[in-house]
């Protein structure tokens, strides 16, 4: 058995970098650490992004900042080698690997993840084609951590702009370096003047990058609110919580969505795999995935059907 591996760790570092939806995925195994660990203190390791959303969770008792220094930067390397190290235990649900190397920079304590040499092991042949909430279950459950099957979010869901009712969320914003991934702008007007004569006031979230594509829906829908640029990460899960429902790419907010049980149609193309990166949700038919090969090609019609 690996020194310490038996003991009840009183110091405990968990690794989660990113991105939104990733780290989104794993609130239910931060949820589950805390449960398994009580009395330990957690330490979290994330990039600056998320760390307003982590200080505000109930399941850690720091949070630090990975800078992610390039291997050539010895000054940055060393004090990430401090950071890694004075922990009875890690949990490294990034599992990439960068994070390998940051087994040995910790100088091997009881981890558990993918490296070779960990004493819990994440030892599934299948684990690179799971999909993320299902692979980090199995994960821990290899090192004795059972699984919180829905965590509780009631510090997250009471934040943010508490709008009339109904409205609904559109997020067409992605990855700039993935334009594949998005529905074209015209087409989320036209459903936002469709939700509009409904009677469902659009809202349109995102980052301020994302300003552009707000004013191309509103030329379509001017009901529409742009909230681009304007809500946090808590204040964005608040807004989502209260919202009739959310339409969007296959880009983080939406995890965040149904994260705190939004109603969400998620809209994927051939450049990422609905079967390992969809939102999941929590109840049946809270989350539907549409998917083109081409999003251009993805029509008005069949969105608008998914959603009445």
């Amino acid at each position: 058995m690996t020194r310490g591996q038996g003991e009840e760790p009183q110091r405990i570092l968990v690794i989660r970098l990113s991105a939104l939806g990733d780290f989104v995925q794993s609130f239910g195994p931060f949820a589950a650490i805390r449960r398994a660990h009580p009395n330990a203190r957690i330490t979290l390791l994330t990039t600056r992004p998320f760390v307003e959303l982590a200080r505000l969770a109930p399941w850690f008792d720091h949070v630090e900042v990975d800078h992610r220094p390039r291997w050539t930067d010895l000054a940055g390397v060393l004090a990430l080698r401090c950071q890694l190290r004075g922990y009875d235990r890690v949990y490294d649900l990034q599992t990439s690997g960068r994070t390998a190397r940051y087994f040995w920079l910790a100088g091997r304590p009881v981890w558990s993840g993918h490296v070779a040499g960990a004493a819990f092991p994440h030892a599934n042949p299948w684990r690179n084609i799971m999909h993320t909430r299902p692979r980090q279950r199995d994960q821990l459950r290899m090192a004795g951590v059972a699984p919180v099957d829905r965590p509780d979010l009631s510090w997250l869901v009471e934040g943010g702009p508490h709008l009339p009712a109904p409205y609904a969320l559109l997020v067409p914003g992605a990855a700039p370096h993935r334009p594949q991934k998005r529905w074209p702008v015209e087409h989320y007007g036209q459903l936002a003047a469709l939700l509009a004569e409904r009677g469902i006031t659009p809202v349109i979230v995102g980052s301020a990058a994302e300003q552009p594509l707000a004013a191309a829906i509103m030329q379509h829908c001017p009901q529409a609110r742009d909230l681009t640029g304007q809500t946090s990460l808590p204040e964005l899960a608040g807004l989502a919580a209260r919202a009739w429902g959310a339409v969007g790419n296959d880009t983080g907010p939406m995890h965040l969505a149904a994260e705190v049980g939004c109603r969400c149609l998620v809209l994927f193309s051939r450049a990422s795999t609905p079967a390992r990166t969809a939102p999941l949700g929590y109840r049946p038919g809270q989350v539907e995935v549409l998917w083109a090969r081409d999003l251009a090609f993805l029509s008005l019609q069949r969105v608008a059907a998914a959603l009445w």
